[in-house]
């Protein structure tokens, strides 16, 4: 009996040691598991403050996948010294934290000392651009009226009495009731009549497309070029006729090129079909369409239809469109000397960047470095890579819009200056100084 039960309690007092051993081997192995993690944790908590700008945001086949440029910046920790790799950009990039950057590296100061001869060239040695003030001691009349008789570029928003300088008042209008007695007839579409006797209005012709050709008869010439009786630019807001003001706050970088064209004009259609498989882009219009129509715009940006000036047509959206990319690719319809059209001028307004294919001397027209000339690279597959890069970097995009942040517009001012917003007055300026219709 005591054998037995001798027996019995030596089984369970090795069961309790075996036990025992078990537990504080779970014990130990618990330990090691629990400080292995947290050397691990500790270890990726030691690199994560020590990420690089490119560990943030990784690239893969060209589209950013990760956080957004603020988000990035916070988890790296800052922008020093304007340092900021454009790996860090994400497919729907704030430019805020570019502009820091790049006010950080040098900014407005860097950006005037780099482009001293566009910015302070004098006017009288731009003869692309005629002078848009008038001389008052020459005025005859303080009081000169236009009938518009026919016409295409001229929006009927353009119909007003303006107070134009020297104490000139002008009235521009499509209606033969107010202005019975004009001093000017205008013509666009339809050529003025061969002759005109003394006391009939002035014949005033305009042709704004790149062949400039005049009428049978006038007595001004409007056109584009400065060396016509009067020069209208495209820069001004009254080409904008359907527009919808909202602009987006942030670039897309998945898709780097807007494009929209319904005219394939051959000379335009070539570079488009060389140049836009090398980027990614979006097309709207009719020519190399790549997102179904037109009508796709509102469907991808249901926000423009919310701005002011938004409608159902596509036409009325492209401005807000075009703001959501960091490039729109614009190409003249010819390359004709000092015609610049609102393919480049819509660009700057929505604030991306033009790749422009047109007049051999656009830059009497538009801003210090605001637009990437196609036609300064040797072949199609180098303007590609240098679009590339300028996406990539956003030290390098927040230059293409130094004049803007700086308040620095150049020959732009003056191009702006004798646009078709101010066509009313300076042609009601002159035909003053002819003496209207008495003359």
């Amino acid at each position: 009996m005591w054998d037995a039960t001798s027996s019995l309690m030596h089984r369970r007092q090795k069961k309790m040691e075996t036990f025992a051993f078990l537990k504080g081997l779970a014990q130990m192995r618990l330990f090691h598991c629990v400080w292995i993690s947290s050397l691990v944790i500790l270890g990726l908590l030691l690199t994560s403050t020590n990420l690089s700008n490119k560990d943030v945001s990784k690239t893969l086949n060209g589209r950013n996948v990760g956080k957004t440029v603020n988000d990035a910046v916070g988890a790296a920790g800052k922008i020093s010294d304007g340092q900021f790799d454009g790996d860090m950009w994400s497919s729907n990039t704030s430019l805020t934290v570019s502009y820091r950057a790049w006010d950080s590296s040098g900014g407005c100061k860097a950006y005037r000392k780099k482009h001293p001869l566009e910015l302070w060239r004098p006017s009288s040695q731009i003869r692309s651009i005629q002078e848009a003030s008038g001389d008052c001691t020459k005025l005859r009349k303080l009081h000169v009226s236009i009938l518009v008789k026919s016409y295409t570029w001229v929006p009927d928003n353009l119909n007003n009495l303006y107070s134009c300088g020297c104490g000139l008042t002008c009235l521009w209008t499509n209606s033969d009731v107010l202005a019975d007695k004009p001093d000017a007839h205008l013509y666009e579409t339809n050529a003025p009549p061969l002759s005109r006797r003394k006391g009939e209005p002035w014949r005033v012709y305009m042709d704004l497309e790149p062949g400039r050709k005049k009428a049978e008869s006038q007595d001004l010439f409007v056109s584009y070029h400065a060396e016509d009786d009067l020069q209208v630019t495209y820069a001004g807001a009254s080409f904008h006729m359907i527009r919808n003001y909202y602009i987006s706050p942030e670039k897309r970088n998945d898709v780097l090129v807007y494009w929209s064209s319904s005219r394939c004009v051959d000379e335009r259609q070539r570079i488009a079909s060389e140049l836009l498989p090398l980027l990614s882009h979006h097309s709207f219009g009719k020519c190399l369409n790549n997102v179904g129509g037109g009508d796709m715009i509102l469907k991808m940006y249901p926000k423009c239809s919310q701005g002011s000036g938004g409608g159902p047509a596509w036409g009325q959206n492209l401005h807000c469109a075009m703001s959501h990319y960091k490039f729109v690719l614009a190409i003249e319809n010819t390359r004709t000397e000092s015609y610049v059209t609102e393919k480049l001028y819509y660009a700057l307004d929505v604030g991306a960047i033009p790749i422009y294919f047109g007049a051999p001397n656009v830059r009497d027209f538009v801003p210090p470095h605001s637009f990437i000339d196609g036609y300064q690279f040797q072949n199609i597959q180098e303007l590609a890579d240098y679009v590339k890069k300028v996406a990539a970097d956003p030290l390098l995009y927040a230059e293409y819009h130094g004049w803007r942040r700086c308040g620095v517009m150049g020959n732009y001012g003056l191009a702006r200056a004798i646009s078709l917003d101010s066509m009313p007055c300076r042609l009601c300026t002159k035909i003053s100084q002819l003496g209207g219709r008495q003359a």
